[in-house]
C-alpha cells in the first residue's frame, strides 16, 4: 500500500471498539503496521436524533449515509458497520462482502433491581427502539409497556437509573464489547427472541472497484460469518426489510448444513408469520432468499379476503 489506510467509523465508544477490531485484524494478517491504518470518526444523521424512531426520519441509512458518502468521495477508504444497522439494499458503487466473526447475537434485559422479565410488574415500561423487540416482548407478556428509547448503550442504562424505565433491551454484543455484563439480568435465546438478521456481526464495506483493499479486506473476512450474514440479509432483500418492518432472522451452522429461522410481523404486531429451513452449506444463498418469499406469500396471503 502507498498511502494510509483510512478506516471511517460512527464516534460511539462502541463503534469505535468495532473499528478498532478491524483494524487489529489487518494488522495480523497482512504486512501492515499500526502506523499505516487511521481510525477517523464520523457523525451520522442516527448519532444526532434521539428522540423519535429511526423509521420515521429516513431508517436505517441514518447510520451509514454519512459514512458511505465519504467512502465515496475517497475520504475514507473501509467503512465500519454495525451489519444489522445497514439497509439491506447496498448503495450504488459500494461492496459490504467482509464480516469478521460474530459476536453473540442473543438480546438481553436489564433491569435496575434485578428482576426477569417474567418477575417485572405489571404495566411496566420497557425501553426498546425496535417495533420487532416490542412484538417478542409483547408476545412474552401483553400487560407490559413498551416506550420509545434512543441513545448509546451509557444512555440507555443512565435513562434507566433515573427511573424513567423499569427495563431495557440491548444486543448481548454490544454489552460484551464494552465488557460490562455484569449489568445483564437476563439472556434471551435466539428462540424466544429470534434477533435482528444480522446482529452481532461486524461488517466492512469499500468502494467496488478498490482493488486494492478488496484484496486486504480478503484475508480477513471470516467464511462462516460471510455465509450467516447473507443468508440473513438475503431474507431481508426479498421483504424489503427495514427499521418500520419487524423482521427477526437467525442462522446456525452445523457440519454441512445451514439453518435459518425468521419471522415477520405485521406492522401493527398482532400477526406473526414463521419460517425455518435447513440445507445444503453451498445453498445459504438461496436458502435466504426461499425463507424471504414465502415469509412474504404468508403475510400477503393472509390480509386477502
Amino acid at each position: 500500500m502507498n498511502n494510509k489506510i483510512i478506516i471511517g467509523s460512527r464516534g460511539s465508544k462502541l463503534a469505535l471498539i468495532y473499528a478498532q477490531n478491524a483494524k487489529d485484524r489487518i494488522i495480523e494478517n497482512t504486512n501492515l503496521d499500526d502506523e499505516d491504518i487511521i481510525i477517523k470518526e464520523i457523525s451520522t444523521k442516527g448519532d444526532q436524533i434521539h428522540n423519535v424512531r429511526l423509521s420515521e426520519v429516513g431508517g436505517k441509512g441514518l447510520f451509514s449515509t454519512n459514512i458511505e458518502k465519504e467512502l465515496q468521495e475517497k475520504k475514507i477508504d473501509i467503512a465500519v458497520h454495525a451489519l444489522k444497522d445497514m439497509p439491506a439494499i447496498e448503495t450504488n458503487g459500494l461492496t459490504t462482502d467482509t464480516f469478521l466473526k460474530r459476536n453473540d447475537p442473543r438480546e438481553i434485559l436489564i433491569t435496575k433491581d434485578k428482576k426477569k422479565l417474567k418477575e417485572l410488574k405489571t404495566n411496566a415500561v420497557i425501553g426498546t427502539s425496535s417495533y420487532r423487540r416490542e412484538f417478542q416482548i409483547k408476545k412474552i407478556r401483553t400487560d407490559l409497556i413498551c416506550k420509545l428509547i434512543r441513545g448509546n448503550v451509557d444512555t440507555r442504562i443512565k435513562k434507566l437509573n433515573d427511573g424513567l424505565y423499569d427495563a431495557i433491551i440491548l444486543s448481548y454484543a454490544g454489552i460484551k464489547s464494552l465488557s460490562i455484563e455484569d449489568k445483564t439480568t437476563e439472556v434471551f435465546s435466539t428462540e424466544e427472541m429470534i434477533p435482528s438478521a444480522g446482529q452481532g456481526i461486524i461488517a466492512l464495506q469499500c468502494r467496488n472497484n478498490d482493488d486494492e483493499i478488496i484484496s486486504v479486506l480478503k484475508k480477513i473476512n471470516h467464511n462462516e460469518t460471510f455465509m450467516r450474514a447473507h443468508v440473513e440479509r438475503n431474507i431481508l432483500k426479498v421483504l424489503e426489510g427495514d427499521c418500520e418492518t419487524a423482521i427477526g432472522a437467525h442462522s446456525i451452522i452445523e457440519g454441512d448444513k445451514i439453518t435459518v429461522e425468521a419471522e415477520l410481523f405485521s406492522l401493527d404486531g398482532s400477526k406473526r408469520f414463521y419460517e425455518k429451513k435447513t440445507g445444503k452449506l453451498e445453498e445459504f444463498s438461496q436458502i435466504g432468499r426461499d425463507v424471504g418469499q414465502i415469509l412474504k406469500t404468508k403475510s400477503n396471503n393472509s390480509y386477502k379476503r
